[in-house]
């Protein structure tokens, strides 16, 4: 199973669109200062990514990017160069969940090559804590990116191996988290309905039974709106745009005000659906109810969906509310007047 799931994982490179750097292993191997590590320094370095981690949600990957990759190449690397003992497995998974959150953030700004690194040093580094765990929930988030470029299949077999890492005793909640995007993945690549419902069902009732809280590590955020948006994506792809639509919707109303970017992005694709439902006012109504969020989230994907979004109802800017909305789009995109 090692081997399938790092081959697997090694051979998404071929997916990236720009040119990668070196084996992510060589945040342990480079020349440079050393320091040794303790239970403190773990503490330290998981506080300061759920820092960074709550500026992602407030605002998006394209803010603070650049601090958390110098965070992880220059205050967190010399420990694991330097770390041995008891102390050790726990300062890997703690730099696993960083670079996990890196790559999440580079993905958001659709940086394709440093997003795969940073996963598959996600990776590495639980493998070299000996955390099934983790190195399962950073194999989830390249299955995400696969499905998202359309490679669904490598996609598949990504979302696979990460449900091969699942553990009698895992919290529920993450493995509600994985088999929901075993679902989405099942219906991108093979549009295997009974078996995408299947998964769904089990992902809902593995979320009726977490025990975990909600805030609790990286899939702490895998709420009931979570599982609403994996539906919509599993229906999207097996083409029940109506369902998609409706499971949407839900998602963005029970988003928190915390979840900025999250809520846009999902608002983006509803308002898409609804688009491709031949709907353009309720595309419009959705993105006006999106205004206040807008502005302050830098999120390559959230701007390529609005894009699209702009593209689908260009026809229809004679309505007035399609063009209030056209043009709170054009403003945003330092555009002026309807996109032609």
């Amino acid at each position: 199973m090692l081997h399938r799931r790092t081959t697997l994982t090694l051979g998404l490179y071929a997916l990236g669109a720009a040119a990668l750097p070196g084996p992510a292993h060589t945040i342990t191997s480079r020349t440079g200062p050393t320091r040794r590590g303790g239970p403190g320094d773990v503490g330290r370095i998981r506080e300061t990514t759920a820092a960074f981690g709550r500026m992602d949600d407030l605002y998006g990957g394209g803010h603070a990017r650049g601090a958390v990759a110098a965070y992880l190449a220059d205050d967190v690397a010399p420990l694991l160069r330097g770390t041995t003992g008891r102390a050790r497995p726990a300062l890997f998974t703690a730099a696993a969940e960083l670079a996990y959150l890196a790559g999440w953030m580079s993905a958001d700004m659709m940086r394709i090559g440093p997003a795969q690194r940073y996963y598959l040093m996600a990776v590495r580094l639980a493998d070299e804590a000996g955390d099934d765990l983790m190195r399962s929930m950073a194999l989830r988030s390249l299955a995400v990116q696969a499905v998202e470029l359309g490679h669904h299949r490598v996609g598949r077999d990504l979302a696979d191996a990460a449900a091969d890492g699942i553990r009698t005793g895992s919290p529920a909640r993450t493995k509600a988290w994985i088999a929901g995007m075993c679902a989405e993945a099942i219906a991108a690549a093979t549009h295997d309905q009974r078996r995408a419902h299947t998964l769904l069902r089990t992902a809902e009732a593995e979320l009726e039974h977490a025990d975990s809280r909600t805030d609790d590590a990286v899939t702490g955020n895998y709420r009931r709106e979570s599982f609403s948006h994996q539906v919509g994506l599993t229906l999207t792809h097996l083409g029940d745009l109506s369902g998609a639509e409706e499971h949407f919707a839900a998602s963005v109303d029970s988003r928190r005000p915390v979840e900025r970017r999250t809520r846009v992005l999902i608002g983006a694709r509803l308002a898409l659906t609804q688009l491709n439902r031949q709907h353009p006012d309720a595309a419009a109504r959705t993105v006006l109810d999106l205004r206040g969020d807008l502005s302050g989230v830098a999120s390559t994907r959230v701007h390529q969906a609005l894009s699209k979004v702009r593209t689908g109802w260009r026809n229809a800017t004679a309505d007035d509310r399609i063009g209030e909305a056209d043009r709170l789009l054009a403003t945003l995109a330092g555009t002026s007047g309807p996109r032609r």
